[in-house]
């Protein structure tokens, strides 16, 4: 087993925070809430293309090398999700601390 894959699983080990952002998204339906399961989902196809690399599943995407689509799609996933996940956490405790 390669290292990039163990930290890959590593990775959708630690997304079990989807399902606790989902509960709570299905109690009360608010932005910062979605914004927080678009993050989370983001995340989630960063862990998913790493273990695609892996395990060189579809070769057509050229995964590892720099300029090719599977880069740039993690690339987008990750920025994103690093992106949404905290402004949906920030807009969470500020919309619950006004009310």
């Amino acid at each position: 087993m390669s290292i990039t894959l163990i930290k890959a699983l590593a990775a959708l080990a630690l997304l079990s925070l989807i399902s606790i952002v989902l509960i709570m998204f299905s109690k009360q339906r608010m932005v910062p809430l979605l914004l927080q399961l678009v993050g989370v989902g983001c995340l989630a196809v960063v862990a998913l293309t790493h273990v695609c690399e892996a395990l060189h599943l579809f070769p057509g995407m050229h995964w590892g090398e720099g300029h090719s689509i599977g880069h740039y799609l993690d690339l987008v996933s990750a920025v994103l999700g690093l992106t949404l996940l905290p402004l949906g956490y920030l807009l969470h405790l500020l919309t619950k601390r006004r009310a």
